[in-house]
C-alpha cells in the first residue's frame, strides 16, 4: 500500500480517514472495522499489512486493524438545504489548523471540500459531492473530518487517533450526499465523536465512531 501525496491531512502525512479506509479495505474484514493510528501515516511510502498491523519499510508500526462487534450509533440526518446553510458558516474557512487537508481543507481545489458547520444543537453538517472516482477510502474520509469539527476550536487542533466504521454502500459519482457529525464527550485531550453519511435519497451509506486527540500544547 502507498498513500499518494495528494491524500494528505496535516502537512507531510496522510489524512487519517482516507488512510484508515485504505487499511480497512486491505484487511479484507467485513462488518465494523476499527483502525488505530499509531503514527502519522507517511506519504509515498510502501506500507505492508500483516497480522492486523500496518508497518513501514523499517518495521515501524503505523496502524492496527481489527474487526469489532459494536456498531456505531447513527447520527440523525438533516436535509441538504440545512447542510448547505451550516456549511456556509464552516469555521475552517477563516481558521483551519491544516488548510491543505484533502478532505476539509479550504486551500484544496482538488480535494473533497467537505466543510462542516455547526447546527444549533451542536452537531456538524455538510454537503458532500462524491468525486468521479469513489472507493471505500472515499467514504471513510468523508466520515472522518466532520466528526473532528464537532470539537475543533480556535487554537485547539485535534488529529484522528482511532476510527471504527461500517459501510452500507457507496455513493455514485456526482451524488450530493449529506454528512453529519456529533461529539459524545471530551476527556482531557481525548474526544469521542460519531459521524453518519447519507445518500441523496436519505439512505444511510456509512457510520463511524472515532477518538480524536488534541495536539500537545493546544
Amino acid at each position: 500500500m502507498i498513500i499518494p501525496a495528494k491524500f494528505n491531512g496535516p502537512p507531510g502525512s496522510g489524512n487519517g480517514g482516507w488512510c484508515a479506509g485504505v487499511f480497512a479495505a486491505a484487511s479484507g474484514l467485513g462488518g465494523v472495522v476499527e483502525v488505530t493510528l499509531r503514527q502519522p501515516p507517511p506519504l509515498e511510502t510502501p506500507l505492508a499489512l500483516d497480522g492486523g498491523e500496518v508497518r513501514d519499510p523499517d518495521g515501524g508500526l503505523i496502524a492496527q486493524v481489527r474487526g469489532v462487534d459494536e456498531v456505531p450509533q447513527v447520527v440523525p440526518p438533516v436535509d441538504a438545504d440545512t447542510a448547505r446553510a451550516a456549511s456556509a458558516a464552516y469555521p475552517g474557512l477563516v481558521d483551519h489548523p491544516f488548510p491543505g487537508c484533502f478532505v476539509c481543507g479550504p486551500d484544496r481545489t482538488d480535494g473533497l471540500r467537505i466543510f462542516p458547520g455547526r447546527l444549533p444543537d451542536g452537531r456538524t453538517a455538510a454537503p458532500f459531492t462524491a468525486p468521479a472516482e469513489v472507493s471505500t477510502a472515499t467514504v471513510w474520509a468523508a466520515l472522518d473530518c466532520p466528526g473532528g469539527w464537532a470539537v475543533i476550536g480556535p487554537g485547539r487542533p485535534y488529529v484522528l487517533g482511532r476510527i471504527a466504521a461500517v459501510l452500507d454502500g457507496l455513493p455514485a459519482p456526482g451524488d450530493e450526499c449529506v454528512v453529519i457529525g456529533v461529539a459524545d464527550g471530551t476527556w482531557g485531550r481525548k474526544a469521542v465523536v460519531r459521524t453518519s453519511l447519507y445518500a441523496p435519497d436519505g439512505r444511510l451509506l456509512g457510520r463511524a465512531v472515532a477518538a480524536w486527540i488534541a495536539l500537545p500544547g493546544a
